[in-house]
């Protein structure tokens, strides 16, 4: 036992003093990729040296290697559950929500009175929670994924929204009337000058709007689902002490939620390359 806390503590020494040397480098690509894989592993091994030095009990909190080896075990189970919650729920969600907010911001800016009766409207359907919703919306749509997606639309609708309108009046009125000078209309303004000017707002909203998607749709498969989904089974096996398998799907939710992140934030930079943001 007192081996596997050395082994913390050693652990934790050694992905300290990485990272305060990976901190003093000169700022690139790898040191900012290295830095929190770094600290990652250094979590892990802390995890498992203090879980095996405690003897903490398994159902409480499961070792890494203990979910490690359910997950090996359980890839079956654990695909479905990422098709079914990710790929039907969040995504088709998302890309209906974000979608419908996109062009609603679109509606908003061309007609200005839809901005006081629409946005409060957005504000409140935002502040809705979503363990009331989540109930409605099965009884609307059933226990497949339909209810789940829309969910996940009533969930990214408003920053989506709130994001691109604001995004749509970041260009400064010498722009716009440069554009007038030059005999442009509405649209071609809009096209050439403020959707490009919007594009950093409006990645903003989408990329908030990845978390929300896949909290939205795990959340909303505890009140209703078919046997599969990744909520469904978080539920179901915290009630047979599985802890493993659901922390296994912990993993994969945040594996996915972390690489649906990181696409955005990947187009992003390749549209938003002019930005001082995307500047290195």
């Amino acid at each position: 036992m007192m081996g596997w806390i050395v082994f913390a503590i050693l652990a934790w020494i050694a992905g300290l003093s990485l990272n305060v040397w990976l901190a003093r480098q000169r700022p690139s690509r790898g040191a900012s990729l290295a830095a929190p894989l770094v600290f990652g592993i250094t979590l892990i091994a802390v995890w498992e040296g203090v879980v095996r030095g405690f003897d903490i009990n398994q159902v409480l909190l499961p070792a890494p290697s203990v979910i490690a080896a359910r997950m090996a075990t359980s890839l079956d189970i654990l695909w479905v559950d990422f098709v079914q919650t990710v790929i039907k729920g969040a995504l088709s969600g998302y890309i209906i929500g974000c979608g419908a907010a996109f062009l609603t911001a679109l509606a908003i800016d061309r007609f200005p009175f839809l901005q006081r009766g629409l946005l409060p409207v957005g504000n409140f359907v935002a502040a809705l929670p979503i363990i009331g919703m989540a109930p409605i919306m099965v009884m609307w749509f059933g226990f497949g994924w339909q209810s789940k997606a829309a969910i996940v639309v009533v969930m990214v609708f408003f920053p989506m929204l709130v994001n691109t309108v604001q995004g749509l009046q970041a260009s400064d009125a010498m722009q716009r009337d440069l554009m007038r000078t030059y005999a442009a209309g509405y649209w071609r303004t809009l096209l050439k000058l403020r959707l490009p000017a919007a594009m950093p707002f409006v990645f903003n909203g989408l990329k908030i709007g990845t978390t929300l998607a896949l909290i939205g749709a795990i959340v909303a498969e505890f009140f209703g689902s078919p046997v599969l989904g990744m909520g469904f089974r978080i539920s179901t096996s915290v009630g047979q002490l599985a802890l493993d398998l659901v922390w296994a799907e912990i993993v994969v939710a945040a594996i996915a939620g972390s690489a649906f992140y990181g696409i955005m934030a990947l187009v992003e930079g390749r549209v938003t390359f002019w930005h001082p943001s995307q500047r290195s």
